[in-house]
């Protein structure tokens, strides 16, 4: 099949952005008194959001019962480093310049949308005809909804959505949407328990795979 509309998560599948969101973690445990996480701690709380981010953040180092002023610190901190210290994955640059031709194609994310928007402007990654952030709609992700509005503004012809983690591979699922799996990012489960049509450890194999 020859997809028309791709749709890409942002965290963990075009960007490695754990360096951005680890550094901001870390001045916020600091703001508290409080030591670093390791990075493949942080790691392992990512996908829900930067609310669920931080509450895992607190759950995990026992902070306090109000989360709302961590939840503000964190935002601060992360604002700070977007777009700095994270980079695109090996062969993404690439392959979005391949599929743009014959495909329109948009990000779908948890990330609040003013954020996605500046770190793909400071990687310069694109053309995307739309990006849906965390904060686009009431709900996120894996809720369908997000995934489904970018798929509409994307006009019709199949739709593939590419994605990184079990949040990516559920939200496809209840979309109704072929899911691309990068097995490079933060997932906690192993690739064969999560549903997918293609599977894929390199995005110089993805134009390859979706016969593009």
């Amino acid at each position: 099949m020859t997809y028309r509309r791709i749709i890409f998560d942002l965290d963990g599948t075009l960007i490695d952005t754990l360096p951005e969101i680890h550094d901001a973690a870390s001045a916020l445990l600091r703001d508290n008194g409080l030591p670093p996480l390791a990075p493949s701690i942080v790691r392992g709380f990512i996908g829900h959001g930067v609310e669920a981010l931080v509450h895992r953040i607190a759950d995990h180092v026992g902070g306090p019962d109000d989360r709302t002023p961590w939840i503000e610190g964190f935002g601060a901190h992360y604002a700070k480093v977007n777009g700095q210290l994270a980079k695109p994955f090996g062969g993404v640059v690439q392959m979005l310049a391949d599929l743009s031709a014959t495909a329109a194609m948009a990000v779908c994310t948890n990330k609040p949308e003013a954020l996605a928007r500046e770190v793909l402007e400071a990687m310069n990654l694109g053309p995307f005809q739309t990006i849906v952030g965390g904060d686009s709609l009431g709900v996120r992700k894996p809720d369908p909804a997000p995934l489904r509005l970018a798929a509409s503004r994307l006009g019709e012809g199949p739709v593939l959505y590419v994605g990184d983690s079990e949040v990516d591979a559920e939200t496809a699922e209840a979309a109704g949407i072929d899911f691309a799996l990068f097995t490079g990012g933060y997932r906690k489960k192993a690739a064969e328990d999560l549903p997918h049509r293609f599977v894929f450890d390199d995005f110089a194999d993805l134009t390859r795979l979706i016969g593009a």
